[in-house]
């Protein structure tokens, strides 16, 4: 009797994880604001790369300036995607199956969990890309002095696309070995 009562309680304590799906979907919707809203500050300002005034080097840092803001509103979806899919992902592992995404042919596979290395791998992925994203906005303030600056930031490419390589290598199933014989 005792141990059904505790094994009872033990099973609706998963219920627990609903603060963590609630909050990480707050989070990301909070996260989603303010990407969109630093995208329409972007947008209302793009007037201003046509002012006659702006010419030279101003124009040229204005550029960098709204290439940077791209890269952080790009980097702000990403989050927030990340935020996203570990929200669905902890409710479908902790709680229940999302039966409407089951159903869906609009949904996409990757907000379906059912597992928690599957969890881990997308979010993974999404890491990753802001992982690119945020190299990609310093390499747009990078001061090249030396031969081995340029040579660090090779390096540091070819190690992104190292990464990227490594975390889709397991993505593709080996095609069946089916061999003609002529």
């Amino acid at each position: 009797m005792l141990e059904k009562l505790f094994e009872g309680f033990l099973w609706r304590s998963r219920w627990v994880v609903i603060i963590a799906v609630i909050a990480s979907l707050l989070t990301g919707f909070a996260v989603f604001y303010i990407a969109t809203v630093d995208a329409w500050m972007l947008l209302t300002h793009l007037g201003d790369y046509l002012d006659p005034l702006l010419s030279g080097e101003a124009r040229a840092d204005f550029r960098a300036t709204q290439i940077a803001h791209v890269v952080e509103i790009i980097d702000g979806y990403l989050l927030a995607t990340v935020l996203l899919i570990f929200s669905l992902g902890l409710y479908e592992l902790f709680i229940s199956r999302i039966d409407e995404a089951e159903g869906s042919d609009s949904s996409s596979r990757v907000l379906i969990i059912h597992s928690l290395d599957e969890l881990k791998s997308r979010l993974a992925k999404v890491v990753l890309m802001i992982l690119i994203v945020k190299f990609f906005e310093h390499a747009l303030h990078m001061e090249f002095e030396t031969p081995l600056d340029i040579l660090a930031f090779a390096g540091g490419i070819a190690l992104i696309g190292l990464a990227l390589f490594l975390s889709h290598a397991g993505d593709h199933k080996p095609a069946n070995n089916t061999s003609d014989s002529h």
